[in-house]
């Protein structure tokens, strides 16, 4: 656990999945990052996935930055990405850190809408295949106009990444909450939005500070610890100078705020301080945010 500012924060892994390794490190040679991966057989390379809860201390916002994959998989496409999801992570972590539990979520910061970071929003209402409901359908679900748009119009490169079981309850509800601009105020004292466009349009990513301490959730900008690197990009990002220069905004509040980095998809570590041997950022330490 982590304490910024008013929240204590823990990132809960609510299960692993694997995704092509070239696609993971785009240009970058498997000679180069092979060695500190585990890649299967067929050259899929093990990713978690990573809910971050930030809790007010005085219980009045409980929040949640992203789902997971979710349970709703049949098992063919479960099997092309290895996918595990833990159904109960996210209910036995806030149990754990804070006795409290799915029921209680009063918001989720909704990244983006790629299966893999929000197909958690929602579960099968009766059986598998039917209508689906939210899953935390107290919550307010923040997400940014745009992206939600966009969601109708994916282009041909990370259509296959939405699924709509994973979100079209949300049309029309009233647990859906539309950000809009470059710079959207934040709902809560001690969060603002940073707005990401390089993998996929109007990413909304969350960045907690108060103490003079700074947490940036740093989504699919820098899945993992792997990839902190500037031109290690993916190939799934749909502009990836334009990721490039989003590491170096982040980078830059690590070097001016110290600003630790939580990652999505990092299989080994849920966060790390970063400090740089001149512009090559590197994990100078672990930082668990474990409920312990």
């Amino acid at each position: 656990m982590i304490t910024i500012g008013s929240f204590d924060i823990i990132g809960i892994k609510t299960g692993t999945f694997r995704l092509d390794g070239g696609a993971m490190f785009g240009v970058v040679p498997k000679v180069i990052w092979g060695g500190h991966e585990d890649v299967d057989g067929q050259n899929r390379m093990l990713l978690a996935t990573r809910t971050l809860a930030a809790v007010s201390r005085d219980r009045k916002a409980v929040i949640l930055v992203d789902t997971g994959n979710g349970p709703k998989w049949p098992a063919d496409e479960a099997a092309r990405f290895a996918i595990e999801p833990d159904g109960s992570a996210i209910e036995n972590g806030l149990r754990r850190a804070f006795d409290i539990g799915e029921s209680d979520v009063t918001d989720v910061i909704v990244t983006h809408l790629h299966f893999d970071h929000n197909g958690g929003l929602t579960e099968w209402a009766g059986e598998p295949g039917g209508p689906t409901r939210l899953r935390f359908p107290k919550a307010r679900h923040w997400i940014h106009r745009e992206h939600w748009d966009y969601r109708e119009r994916p282009n041909e490169k990370d259509r296959a990444s939405f699924l709509k079981r994973d979100y079209e309850v949300l049309a029309g509800s009233e647990a859906l909450r539309l950000v809009d601009g470059d710079e959207p105020a934040a709902p809560w004292d001690g969060v603002q939005f940073m707005v990401c466009h390089g993998h996929s349009p109007y990413q909304l990513l969350p960045v907690f500070h108060g103490g003079g301490r700074e947490l940036i959730f740093t989504g699919d900008v820098i899945p993992t610890s792997s990839h902190l690197r500037v031109p290690w990009v993916m190939a799934y990002d749909l502009h990836p100078l334009t990721t490039m220069e989003e590491k170096k905004r982040m980078y830059a509040r690590c070097r001016e705020n110290g600003a630790v980095l939580a990652f999505p998809h990092d299989h080994r570590i849920a966060g790390a301080r970063v400090d740089f041997a001149g512009d090559k950022p590197f994990v100078a330490e672990a930082i668990d945010l474990g409920a312990g």
